[in-house]
Protein backbone atom coordinates (compact mmCIF):
# COMPACT_ATOMS: atom_id res chain seq x y z
CA UNK A 1 0.00 0.00 0.00
CA UNK A 2 1.10 3.56 -0.61
CA UNK A 3 -0.15 7.13 -0.75
CA UNK A 4 2.81 8.34 -2.83
CA UNK A 5 1.83 10.19 -5.99
CA UNK A 6 3.52 8.96 -9.16
CA UNK A 7 5.08 11.74 -11.25
CA UNK A 8 5.80 10.97 -14.90
CA UNK A 9 8.98 12.90 -15.67
CA UNK A 10 9.57 14.47 -19.09
CA UNK A 11 12.84 12.54 -19.41
CA UNK A 12 10.85 9.41 -20.29
CA UNK A 13 12.80 6.18 -20.70
CA UNK A 14 16.47 6.75 -19.84
CA UNK A 15 19.06 4.21 -20.98
CA UNK A 16 22.41 3.98 -19.23
CA UNK A 17 25.28 1.61 -18.66
CA UNK A 18 27.06 0.32 -15.59
CA UNK A 19 30.30 2.17 -14.88
CA UNK A 20 31.31 0.35 -11.71
CA UNK A 21 30.00 -1.46 -8.65
CA UNK A 22 30.99 -1.34 -4.99
CA UNK A 23 29.92 -3.37 -1.96
CA UNK A 24 29.48 -0.47 0.46
CA UNK A 25 28.36 -2.69 3.37
CA UNK A 26 28.12 -6.49 3.70
CA UNK A 27 24.58 -6.57 2.25
CA UNK A 28 24.46 -3.38 0.14
CA UNK A 29 25.85 -3.17 -3.39
CA UNK A 30 26.15 0.26 -5.03
CA UNK A 31 25.85 0.29 -8.81
CA UNK A 32 27.02 3.46 -10.56
CA UNK A 33 25.44 4.24 -13.92
CA UNK A 34 26.63 6.57 -16.65
CA UNK A 35 26.10 7.18 -20.35
CA UNK A 36 24.61 9.82 -22.60
CA UNK A 37 21.01 9.02 -21.68
CA UNK A 38 21.59 10.42 -18.19
CA UNK A 39 21.94 13.92 -19.67
CA UNK A 40 18.11 14.06 -19.83
CA UNK A 41 17.66 13.10 -16.19
CA UNK A 42 16.61 15.87 -13.79
CA UNK A 43 17.85 15.22 -10.27
CA UNK A 44 15.41 16.37 -7.58
CA UNK A 45 17.06 14.82 -4.53
CA UNK A 46 15.44 13.42 -1.39
CA UNK A 47 13.85 10.00 -2.10
CA UNK A 48 13.60 10.39 -5.89
CA UNK A 49 12.67 6.99 -7.30
CA UNK A 50 12.29 5.28 -10.65
CA UNK A 51 11.06 2.15 -12.41
CA UNK A 52 14.21 0.16 -13.14
CA UNK A 53 14.13 -2.21 -16.12
CA UNK A 54 16.33 -5.10 -15.03
CA UNK A 55 17.68 -7.44 -17.73
CA UNK A 56 16.85 -11.11 -17.28
CA UNK A 57 19.45 -12.44 -19.72
CA UNK A 58 21.30 -11.49 -22.91
CA UNK A 59 18.07 -11.43 -24.94
CA UNK A 60 16.51 -8.59 -22.88
CA UNK A 61 15.65 -5.46 -24.89
CA UNK A 62 15.11 -1.86 -23.76
CA UNK A 63 14.50 -0.13 -27.10
CA UNK A 64 10.81 -1.09 -27.23
CA UNK A 65 9.86 -0.10 -23.68
CA UNK A 66 7.27 2.66 -23.09
CA UNK A 67 8.39 6.16 -22.10
CA UNK A 68 5.84 6.27 -19.27
CA UNK A 69 4.66 3.70 -16.78
CA UNK A 70 1.01 4.67 -16.48
CA UNK A 71 -1.80 2.35 -17.52
CA UNK A 72 -1.07 2.69 -21.24
CA UNK A 73 2.65 2.09 -20.65
CA UNK A 74 1.93 -0.94 -18.47
CA UNK A 75 -0.32 -2.46 -21.12
CA UNK A 76 2.35 -1.89 -23.78
CA UNK A 77 4.91 -3.53 -21.53
CA UNK A 78 2.70 -6.60 -21.09
CA UNK A 79 2.45 -7.04 -24.87
CA UNK A 80 6.23 -7.32 -25.27
CA UNK A 81 7.59 -10.82 -25.94
CA UNK A 82 8.38 -12.49 -22.63
CA UNK A 83 11.71 -13.66 -23.96
CA UNK A 84 12.98 -10.10 -24.40
CA UNK A 85 11.03 -8.29 -21.66
CA UNK A 86 12.98 -6.93 -18.65
CA UNK A 87 11.67 -7.16 -15.11
CA UNK A 88 10.47 -3.85 -13.60
CA UNK A 89 11.41 -2.97 -10.03
CA UNK A 90 11.28 0.29 -8.04
CA UNK A 91 14.49 1.83 -6.73
CA UNK A 92 15.74 5.10 -5.23
CA UNK A 93 18.45 7.42 -6.49
CA UNK A 94 21.16 7.12 -3.82
CA UNK A 95 23.29 9.92 -5.29
CA UNK A 96 23.72 11.87 -8.52
CA UNK A 97 26.65 13.80 -9.96
CA UNK A 98 26.26 15.99 -13.02
CA UNK A 99 29.75 16.43 -14.50
CA UNK A 100 30.01 13.85 -15.87
CA UNK A 101 26.50 12.47 -15.27
CA UNK A 102 26.62 9.56 -12.84
CA UNK A 103 23.82 7.96 -10.82
CA UNK A 104 24.23 5.63 -7.85
CA UNK A 105 21.71 2.93 -6.89
CA UNK A 106 22.00 0.89 -3.67
CA UNK A 107 20.70 -2.69 -3.78
CA UNK A 108 20.09 -4.85 -0.72
CA UNK A 109 21.76 -8.16 -1.57
CA UNK A 110 20.74 -10.96 0.77
CA UNK A 111 20.68 -14.43 -0.73
CA UNK A 112 19.99 -15.34 -4.35
CA UNK A 113 16.23 -14.78 -4.57
CA UNK A 114 14.66 -12.16 -6.78
CA UNK A 115 15.97 -10.53 -9.95
CA UNK A 116 17.34 -7.06 -9.19
CA UNK A 117 19.66 -7.95 -6.30
CA UNK A 118 21.36 -10.88 -8.10
CA UNK A 119 21.73 -8.65 -11.16
CA UNK A 120 23.42 -5.95 -9.06
CA UNK A 121 25.71 -8.47 -7.38
CA UNK A 122 26.90 -9.73 -10.78
CA UNK A 123 26.81 -6.43 -12.72
CA UNK A 124 29.94 -5.37 -14.55
CA UNK A 125 31.09 -2.28 -16.43
CA UNK A 126 29.33 -1.91 -19.77
CA UNK A 127 26.12 -3.71 -18.81
CA UNK A 128 23.06 -1.90 -20.18
CA UNK A 129 20.11 -0.82 -18.04
CA UNK A 130 17.13 1.53 -18.35
CA UNK A 131 14.76 3.38 -16.03
CA UNK A 132 11.78 5.74 -15.94
CA UNK A 133 11.94 8.59 -13.41
CA UNK A 134 8.87 8.78 -11.14
CA UNK A 135 9.67 11.79 -8.95
CA UNK A 136 9.76 12.07 -5.16
CA UNK A 137 7.52 10.54 -2.52
CA UNK A 138 8.80 13.01 0.09
CA UNK A 139 6.14 15.73 0.06
CA UNK A 140 6.30 17.39 3.48
CA UNK A 141 3.51 19.52 4.88
CA UNK A 142 4.32 22.43 7.22
CA UNK A 143 5.42 20.93 10.54
CA UNK A 144 7.68 21.54 13.51
CA UNK A 145 9.68 18.33 13.09
CA UNK A 146 10.00 15.23 10.89
CA UNK A 147 9.91 11.50 11.56
CA UNK A 148 11.39 8.84 9.27
CA UNK A 149 10.79 5.10 9.72
CA UNK A 150 12.31 2.46 7.43
CA UNK A 151 13.90 -0.94 7.10
CA UNK A 152 17.03 -1.72 5.06
CA UNK A 153 15.17 -1.37 1.75
CA UNK A 154 14.10 2.13 2.75
CA UNK A 155 17.61 3.13 3.87
CA UNK A 156 18.57 4.73 0.51
CA UNK A 157 15.42 6.89 0.62
CA UNK A 158 16.01 7.94 4.23
CA UNK A 159 19.66 8.68 3.46
CA UNK A 160 18.69 10.93 0.56
CA UNK A 161 16.12 12.78 2.65
CA UNK A 162 18.50 13.36 5.55
CA UNK A 163 21.16 14.57 3.11
CA UNK A 164 18.84 17.12 1.47
CA UNK A 165 16.87 18.40 4.47
CA UNK A 166 17.56 21.98 5.60
CA UNK A 167 20.40 21.95 8.09
CA UNK A 168 18.13 23.40 10.78
CA UNK A 169 15.60 20.55 10.44
CA UNK A 170 14.99 18.42 13.51
CA UNK A 171 13.41 15.07 14.20
CA UNK A 172 14.02 11.33 14.42
CA UNK A 173 14.97 8.59 11.97
CA UNK A 174 14.18 5.00 13.00
CA UNK A 175 16.06 2.55 10.78
CA UNK A 176 15.73 -1.21 11.23
CA UNK A 177 18.37 -3.59 9.82
CA UNK A 178 18.96 -7.34 9.87
CA UNK A 179 22.72 -6.73 10.25
CA UNK A 180 24.25 -3.80 12.15
CA UNK A 181 27.21 -3.95 9.76
CA UNK A 182 24.95 -2.38 7.11
CA UNK A 183 24.85 1.00 8.84
CA UNK A 184 25.97 3.96 6.71
CA UNK A 185 27.06 7.54 7.26
CA UNK A 186 23.91 9.58 6.61
CA UNK A 187 24.83 13.25 6.88
CA UNK A 188 21.76 14.03 8.98
CA UNK A 189 21.13 17.56 10.28
CA UNK A 190 22.43 18.12 13.81
CA UNK A 191 18.85 18.34 15.10
CA UNK A 192 18.10 14.77 14.00
CA UNK A 193 18.50 11.67 16.16
CA UNK A 194 19.14 8.49 14.17
CA UNK A 195 18.01 5.28 15.88
CA UNK A 196 19.69 2.19 14.39
CA UNK A 197 17.80 -0.98 15.34
CA UNK A 198 18.56 -4.65 14.80
CA UNK A 199 15.72 -7.15 14.35
CA UNK A 200 16.19 -10.71 15.48
CA UNK A 201 17.14 -13.29 12.88
CA UNK A 202 14.01 -14.70 11.26
CA UNK A 203 11.77 -12.00 12.73
CA UNK A 204 9.38 -10.03 10.55
CA UNK A 205 10.44 -6.58 9.34
CA UNK A 206 9.03 -4.01 11.74
CA UNK A 207 9.53 -6.24 14.79
CA UNK A 208 12.13 -3.79 16.09
CA UNK A 209 11.03 -0.52 14.42
CA UNK A 210 7.36 -0.57 15.41
CA UNK A 211 7.94 -1.06 19.16
CA UNK A 212 10.62 1.64 19.03
CA UNK A 213 8.15 3.98 17.34
CA UNK A 214 5.52 3.22 19.98
CA UNK A 215 8.04 4.02 22.73
CA UNK A 216 9.41 7.17 21.09
CA UNK A 217 8.90 10.38 23.05
CA UNK A 218 7.50 12.81 20.52
CA UNK A 219 8.91 16.29 20.05
CA UNK A 220 6.71 19.28 20.80
CA UNK A 221 4.57 20.58 17.96
CA UNK A 222 3.32 19.04 14.73
CA UNK A 223 5.08 16.25 12.86
CA UNK A 224 5.39 15.15 9.24
CA UNK A 225 6.15 11.43 8.98
CA UNK A 226 7.61 9.32 6.19
CA UNK A 227 7.50 5.55 6.62
CA UNK A 228 8.72 3.07 3.99
CA UNK A 229 10.00 -0.47 3.63
CA UNK A 230 8.28 -3.82 3.99
CA UNK A 231 4.51 -3.42 3.66
CA UNK A 232 3.59 -4.38 7.23
CA UNK A 233 6.20 -1.99 8.63
CA UNK A 234 5.05 0.95 6.49
CA UNK A 235 1.34 0.45 7.10
CA UNK A 236 1.84 -0.45 10.77
CA UNK A 237 3.75 2.76 11.42
CA UNK A 238 1.08 4.81 9.67
CA UNK A 239 -1.67 3.07 11.65
CA UNK A 240 0.11 3.80 14.94
CA UNK A 241 0.73 7.45 14.07
CA UNK A 242 -2.85 8.12 13.00
CA UNK A 243 -4.74 5.96 15.51
CA UNK A 244 -2.52 6.16 18.59
CA UNK A 245 -0.73 9.48 18.20
CA UNK A 246 -3.46 11.49 16.51
CA UNK A 247 -1.32 12.52 13.56
CA UNK A 248 -3.48 13.70 10.62
CA UNK A 249 -3.43 11.29 7.67
CA UNK A 250 -2.28 14.15 5.46
CA UNK A 251 0.89 14.37 7.59
CA UNK A 252 1.97 10.78 6.89
CA UNK A 253 3.54 9.55 3.66
CA UNK A 254 3.89 5.77 3.53
CA UNK A 255 4.80 3.14 0.97
CA UNK A 256 5.27 -0.62 1.12
CA UNK A 257 8.37 -1.26 -1.00
CA UNK A 258 8.01 -5.02 -0.75
CA UNK A 259 5.90 -7.68 0.95
CA UNK A 260 7.29 -10.50 3.07
CA UNK A 261 6.34 -13.97 1.95
CA UNK A 262 4.07 -15.92 4.27
CA UNK A 263 6.36 -18.93 3.93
Amino acid sequence: MSNITVTHAESGLVTAEVLRTERVTPHMVRVTLGGGGLDRFEFKGFDQWFRLAVPVDDTTRFDNLPDRYGMAGWLKYLTLPKGTRPVIRNYTVRAYRSDPAELDIDFVVHGTSGVAAPWAAAAKAGDEIAFIDQGCGWKPVPSDWQLLVADETGLPAVAGILRDLPRDARGHAIIELFDFADQQELGAPEGFTVHWLLRDEGSAPGSAALPALAALEFEAGSVYAFTVGESALATGARRHLVSERGVPKSNVTFCGYWKRSAH
